[in-house]
């Protein structure tokens, strides 16, 4: 009986516990790859700690567009105009339903394998009817938002109010249809029917100009266009970073005290002048412009004779010797958060190592703190607010990276450069000489001509004692 105990109590226990109902059923026939992790990924639903934080930003107001909303009720009227830009559509090409229907069929399984999610509870049908609708939308969408005067019957065309809105549904990581989708279907029926005088744009030509709002722009050669979000951010991106690898130096342990950097208004007492870039940069170039020789020699800083003397700016060379930090304009609206928010999203699914949007928000984040800091880069035109409110903007970029995970940084250099500076204690001199002596003509007059009476007073008393010796 005393062998046979324990075998009892444990037969106890697994009833006590109820391991024996306890069981696992593994699916023999589950995936070997996770949705997610397929070659042709690039559409993801945005994570949950992102949405938390301002829902909104990830959520079509408007439009639904693909697979991930396709169970959202949109309003009635666009889901008519959807059909009737597929009827427009058809018409304007000469071709069928059933011809475009084709294009899309042909394609299904690797359009379905552009989403991170499976949606088995869709069709066939149904899903090529979806991809259908949505991708002559788009189409149809861009082509008439190019000539708003031909189409003044249009119901969305003809309302400034849907325009406006329909754009930030268009470029929300969640409402993408694949690049390659909407370009075959427009090489296959448009090409050379659009303009009836020359050659019909390429549709490249036609979404960079609706992304980025007839910006000026080319894809780098050899870039592979995902979606509208990828091609958004492939602009800001790629003008600056094409040439410049992903810093892996600025990543791990030894980053933490290159996480952040001081704040506009901190760097702007230590002498650091803030200065918009050229309008030929990118969003993302920011350059910190330092002579080494200032690192030995800070008295060769002439800031306080160029605020004494504004009309000497004119000389390149004592404009250069003044530390400076250049950053492209940056213009915040209602629809920047949304913008900024699905780009960063994005990198976060399918850039984690090439993270450069995202690093560019951190550091606009560690330079903006206060509404102060807002103040003074809007004082120098690097950012035009129009949320109406300096703490309002300062309030949208310091909550921009909130829940945000972006191993090291592009702006390593910049950012040692700048607490390097920061720490300088005769920088800090020189910028308190500049600021309290030298801060415009009438004090610098002041200063030099208190320091003539001090070295003739110091005469006035030395003199009896030199002269006597």
């Amino acid at each position: 009986m005393a062998e046979g105990r324990p075998a009892t109590d444990s037969g106890d226990k697994k009833k006590q516990l109820g391991c024996e109902e306890f069981m696992i059923n593994i699916v023999e026939d589950s995936p070997d790859i996770e949705p997610g992790e397929w070659p042709e990924c690039c559409i993801y639903r945005v994570p949950e700690l992102l949405r938390r934080v301002e829902k909104e930003a990830y959520t079509p107001k408007l439009v639904h567009i693909g697979p991930l909303h396709y169970s959202m009720q949109q309003p009635k009227d666009i889901e008519i105009q959807k059909l009737r830009y597929l009827k427009g559509f058809c018409d304007r090409t000469k071709k069928s339903k059933n011809d475009l229907a084709g294009i899309i069929e042909s394609d299904e399984l690797k359009i379905r394998h552009c989403y991170s999610e499976t949606f088995d509870q869709i069709n066939s049908v149904e899903f090529v009817k979806m991809i259908l609708l949505d991708a002559t939308f788009i189409i149809e969408f861009i082509l008439r938002s190019r000539n708003p005067k031909v189409y003044e019957g249009d119901h969305i065309i003809s309302k400034p109010c849907l325009v406006c809105h329909i754009w930030p549904d268009l470029i929300l990581l969640e409402n993408q249809l694949p690049y390659f989708v909407l370009k075959k279907l427009y090489d296959f029926v448009l090409d050379g029917q659009e303009n009836q005088q020359g050659q019909a744009p390429s549709f490249l030509k036609l979404a960079c100009d609706f992304v980025l709002n007839n910006q000026e722009y080319s894809v780098p050669e050899g870039k592979e266009v995902k979606h509208l979000t990828d091609l958004l951010r492939t602009y800001y991106n790629l003008l600056h970073l094409r040439s410049k690898p992903f810093d892996k130096a600025g990543s791990g342990p030894e980053a933490e005290q290159f996480d952040e950097v001081c704040s506009a208004t901190k760097l702007d007492e230590v002498g650091v002048k803030f200065k918009v870039a050229p309008p030929s940069r990118s969003l993302l170039d920011i350059k910190f412009n330092k002579k080494k020789c200032l690192d030995r020699c800070p008295w060769l800083n002439f800031s306080w004779l160029l605020a004494c003397f504004p009309c000497l700016k004119r000389f390149a060379c004592l404009e250069r010797m003044q530390p400076s930090l250049e950053i492209p304009r940056l213009v915040i609206e209602d629809v920047t958060e949304g913008i900024f928010r699905n780009i960063m999203a994005l990198e976060q699914c399918h850039y984690p190592m090439e993270a450069h949007f995202c690093h560019y928000v951190r550091l606009l984040d560690s330079i903006i703190d206060t509404e102060k800091d807002i103040e003074l880069l809007v004082e120098k035109k690097i950012i035009l607010n129009g949320l109406g409110s300096n703490v309002a903007a300062a309030t949208f970029i310091n909550k921009l990276c909130l829940q945000i995970v972006a191993d090291g940084s592009c702006y390593v250099d910049i950012i040692k450069g700048l607490r390097s500076h920061y720490y300088d204690h005769w920088n800090r001199i020189m910028a308190t000489m500049e600021r309290f002596y030298f801060g415009d003509f009438w004090r610098g007059a002041a200063t030099v001509i208190g320091l003539l009476l001090l070295v003739n007073s110091l005469w006035g008393f030395l003199r009896p004692f030199v002269l006597k010796k």
